[in-house]
């Protein structure tokens, strides 16, 4: 049985709109970290689509433009790890649902006699701390094998539009492929 549900799991992965997220979302991370190696300390932020992405922040369209160009050349070259990023959304979830798990864990009292709340904060916030050191890995690996690709295959940039909101730019980029 666990041999088939990865099996339809890598299936679903395969869909086409399920492909261009994933391939999207790789080439977003790929797109920040260049940004972020070129400016340190910028802020800025992504999120993906089957159509596409957006890079918000204070950067203007010909340095996206740019950046964006190194990272697909670099994701065809093969550096597949740059579609990973430690600040992913899927980091913050994957610790967020493994401290909240902890935490629920403690404060519950499983495995451990019945307490006063009080009394089990301590090690509610000893397991949610250990499960955020043990989530980031997870989270890290979590992106590598679902929620992005560092192999862009056909993808294609067509479009950067830009749209400027005070000192923050929001670049939308539209792909194929």
């Amino acid at each position: 049985m666990p041999a088939q549900l990865l099996t339809a799991f890598r299936r679903l992965l395969e869909f086409p709109a399920v492909s261009r997220l994933r391939r999207n979302h790789g080439l977003e991370h790929a797109t920040l970290t260049i940004l972020s190696q070129r400016h340190p300390g910028l802020p800025i932020a992504g999120h993906s689509t089957p159509a596409g992405f957006r890079i918000i922040g204070e950067v203007d369209a010909a340095e996206v433009q740019s950046a964006l160009e190194e990272a697909l050349r670099r994701l065809r070259q093969g550096e597949r790890r740059l579609a990973v990023h430690p600040n992913c959304g899927t980091n913050f979830v994957t610790s967020g649902a493994f401290a909240g798990l902890a935490g629920a864990f403690a404060m519950l009292g499983v495995g451990s006699r019945r307490r006063d709340h009080l009394e089990r904060l301590p090690l509610a916030i000893t397991l949610a701390t250990l499960a955020l050191i043990v989530s980031y890995p997870f989270g890290m690996l979590l992106q590598e094998q679902v929620t992005t690709s560092g192999e862009p295959g056909d993808l294609a940039v067509v479009a950067v539009r830009t749209v400027k909101r005070g000192r923050v730019f929001i670049h939308s980029v539209i792909t194929q492929g």
